[in-house]
C-alpha cells in the first residue's frame, strides 16, 4: 500500500498497461485509487500527485498482474 502524509492510499486502478513493454511498463500510471481511512475517492489532482510522487507503483503493479502475482 502507498501513504501520503501518513495516510494510506488504495490503488485499484491503473492504465496505460502495454504487454509489449514488459517487463518496464514506463507507460503505466495510477488511474483510480482511494483514501483507505475514509473511503474517499482520490480526485483528479490526487491521482497527478500519485503519479508524480510514485512513478514506480503503476510499473510494479503492471508487472505483478502480468505475471500473474495480483487479481
Amino acid at each position: 500500500m502507498t501513504t501520503v502524509n501518513e495516510r494510506e492510499v488504495v490503488i485499484t486502478e491503473i492504465d496505460g498497461v502495454d504487454p509489449s513493454d514488459y517487463p518496464d511498463f514506463c507507460d503505466a500510471y495510477i488511474a483510480d485509487a482511494y483514501w483507505k481511512d475514509t473511503g474517499e475517492v482520490l480526485t483528479d489532482d490526487e491521482i497527478d500527485m500519485l503519479n508524480n510522487l510514485f512513478p514506480d507503483v503503476a510499473a510494479e503493479m503492471a508487472f505483478d498482474k502480468c505475471i500473474g502475482m495480483s487479481e
